[in-house]
């Protein structure tokens, strides 16, 4: 029998959406879709989410969605909290001069090891993994691991769909957030000219299926299940 897990009262649309736990254990809810720049840092030559405002090259996001000296929420610091310092990339690291994204994700290094959270790699890139972030209560609500379980994003527009990875999480008064590659691959607009900042669809037309306990595997790589 479904059992709806969460009502989350939308903040951006000033809607309420259920969070349906199916008989098969998937959970499923259809919401509008805003884009999330987190975790991309150019592992894989796109562009990072942010940087400096004297960085020379594009970024998904403007670093005013990061926060500001004193209080940064967005990037990875040295003391690993607000108050800290970013980290900016370094000429070993795929975007020197960027800051550090983070999801809540995380990622082994190749020999299957943790990796420190000032490592690049660490996190799952949104300029080009199709991934969705959930309000923190779905993921503790959800039978079944969540993080790092496989999704399915479909447009019911147009039946668009794309198989990704539920890589972040976020706020208890949004639902509705993907990855800069989910939006493309499914043919939501992106911002201009910083991709993650705009773009999207306010209209609940989009609809989220995701499958606790599922490893995900997306562009022949298979993502690690973790707890919250």
């Amino acid at each position: 029998m479904s059992t709806t897990i969460a009502t989350i009262s939308d903040s951006t649309t000033g809607t309420n959406i259920d969070v349906i736990q199916e008989d098969d254990g998937s959970v499923t809810f259809v919401a509008g879709a805003t884009l999330d720049g987190d975790g991309a840092n150019g592992q894989f030559q796109g562009p990072p989410c942010y940087a400096p405002r004297i960085y020379p090259g594009p970024t998904l996001d403007v670093i005013g969605n990061a926060g500001h000296p004193g209080n940064w929420w967005g990037v990875v610091t040295d003391n690993g909290k607000a108050s800290g310092t970013p980290i900016v990339q370094t000429g070993n690291d795929p975007k020197p001069g960027a800051f550090i994204s983070a999801t809540a994700l995380n990622l082994p290094g190749a020999n299957g090891q943790g990796l420190p959270d000032r490592s690049p790699f660490k996190y799952v890139d949104s300029a080009t993994v199709p991934y969705i972030s959930l309000p923190h209560l779905v993921i503790q609500r959800a039978q079944g691991v969540v993080l790092g379980c496989r999704c399915v994003i479909t447009d019911s527009r147009t039946n668009a769909s794309v198989e990704g990875v539920v890589a972040d999480s976020g706020n208890n008064d949004h639902i509705g957030e993907i990855s800069v590659a989910c939006a493309k691959a499914i043919g939501l607009e992106v911002g201009d000219p910083n991709e993650a900042n705009g773009g999207g669809t306010e209209k609940a037309v989009i609809r989220y299926q995701f499958f606790p306990d599922t490893a995900a595997i997306v562009n022949g790589v298979t993502y690690p299940l973790q707890s919250s």
